[in-house]
């Protein structure tokens, strides 16, 4: 792997006037600001419709876009909004995006400027072309006219065509405005990275339009559920509640809704990471209705056989396999043999003995290095909360042993740009240096996440020319 660095950051953490970051030009000005620090890659997370905690991990699709991030400037100039309306969704501050105003403003405008549209038959056949669109479309009128109720549930499958067509030009619009971005960054030498989280949700487009691909019982509830087993952080484990697949007939199809997702996904980015990654190997499976996770089993997933579906639509193009947690030697042996690079974040590497694959001394060049990821504390938030003597040992492991332990910050920067990872990944709260107030997501905690965004000046303030530096020092660009 050619030595590189990036930034992770996702659409929503953008600045911006619109309660939310968004495919508005602030998201070319912060491809410029990315190659002007020296670094190639710009890391997003999942770019579907958020859940009731406002998590992009758990939706109504894994192939729909999240109408949010539709910029309504670029709607305003095509006239398809009034000045009224543009001025109505002016955000009340900046510093954190609206989730609840989102939710019960920003598709009344949306419905608006869909009924003014000219390109009907454009977007139209837009839709006609891509069957996931196409269903993802139709559930979502469906879920509004039977008040929200999972599909499960409905009783009324009549369609509201104004609906429906709102729906269709919300996904044209996300697209077409996505597309932009990214011939934008792939024109400035940026490459985007994609999020794919392993599971979806019960009640999403994905089961309900594909119910024999996953493991549901003849009411349609799931018989499997997936979690994590009780660790040291949760005596009862993690019950997420996704149907399982059933990879049986998943095989007998070729794994082509798979293979149909990965193909969509490279559409939109340059790569993409798999979350959960292990569960390819084996995935603890939980009754369908247990109260919590403890009495799970794990079970044999897919292993090579979907590694090559993969593969064999993905091409060249950079797979990231997520194996963090509870990792085997049969995980391990997995990933190597997928060939795709695996995650080593910094913050877990104070956590064992030096045989750890997250010390950077133990780094291969087929992997990507993070101070943190979206589930982890901010880096200096993390170095904050350490005792003393943790923090004095990593510190002096980064070459820094002075007392004033704040100053040492820069070391840990360049001990992971030194390393002999292919690919170095920092989240945007460490380029500014921001404690734990600005953390992305907690989990196990169901409010407050998901809510951190950057102002302009804030993102003016970062000193470019030291992680230019860093980048040059350490062959990365």
């Amino acid at each position: 792997m050619i030595r590189k660095s990036g930034v992770l950051m996702h659409i929503s953490s953008l600045f911006g006037e619109y309660s939310i970051g968004g495919f508005g030009d602030e998201a070319k000005y912060f491809v410029d600001f990315i190659k002007e620090c020296g670094f190639s890659y710009w890391q997003v997370l999942p770019f579907c419709l958020v859940d009731e905690c406002n998590s992009p991990y758990k939706s109504y699709s894994s192939f729909g876009g999240n109408p949010y991030f539709i910029s309504l400037k670029k709607l305003f100039d095509k006239g398809l909004l009034t000045q009224e309306e543009l001025d109505s969704q002016i955000q009340q501050t900046p510093y954190f995006c609206e989730f609840t105003r989102l939710y019960h403003t920003r598709l009344e405008v949306l419905m608006a400027a869909s009924k003014r549209v000219k390109n009907r038959e454009e977007i139209n056949a837009f839709i006609e072309k891509d069957e996931y669109l196409k269903k993802f479309c139709e559930f979502m009128v469906h879920k509004s006219v039977n008040d929200q109720l999972p599909w499960y549930k409905w009783e009324n499958l009549e369609i509201d065509n104004d609906m429906l067509f709102m729906w269709r030009f919300i996904q044209f619009e996300f697209f077409m405005q996505w597309k932009e971005i990214k011939d934008y960054a792939n024109s400035k030498g940026i490459k985007i990275i994609g999020d794919i989280p392993i599971y979806v949700a019960h009640d999403s487009a994905d089961v309900w339009s594909n119910r024999k691909l996953f493991l549901l019982d003849n009411e349609n509830n799931p018989t499997k559920v997936a979690g994590v087993p009780p660790d040291y952080f949760c005596e009862d484990g993690q019950l997420w509640g996704n149907p399982i697949y059933d990879w049986e007939k998943m095989k007998q199809e070729d794994f082509k809704w798979w293979k149909d997702r990965i193909s969509h996904m490279l559409k939109l980015f340059d790569g993409v990471r798999i979350d959960h990654f292990r569960a390819i190997e084996s995935y603890y499976a939980i009754d369908g209705n247990a109260e919590n996770a403890r009495e799970g089993k794990w079970l044999k997933g897919p292993g090579m056989e979907l590694i090559d579906a993969i593969k064999s639509v993905a091409g060249d193009k950079l797979i990231i396999a997520e194996d963090l947690g509870d990792i085997t030697r049969e995980v391990e042996e997995l990933v190597e043999e997928s060939g795709f690079p695996g995650m080593r974040v910094f913050q877990f590497a104070f956590l064992g003995d030096h045989d750890t694959p997250h010390l950077p001394h133990n780094y291969k060049n087929n992997c990507i290095a993070y101070t943190g990821t979206h589930d982890n504390n901010t880096l200096l938030g993390y170095l904050w909360e350490l005792s003393d003597w943790d923090r004095k040992r990593m510190l002096s492991y980064c070459g820094y042993d002075s007392p004033d332990w704040e100053r040492g910050y820069d070391s840990i920067l360049r001990t992971i740009f030194g390393s002999h990872a292919g690919l170095v990944i920092l989240p945007i709260q460490d380029l500014l240096g921001y404690g734990s107030d600005t953390r992305l997501n907690i989990p196990g905690k169901a409010d407050g996440n998901w809510q951190f965004r950057i102002t302009k000046e804030q993102l003016d303030g970062i000193d470019k020319q030291k992680f230019r530096r860093f980048n040059e020092m350490y062959k990365r660009i």
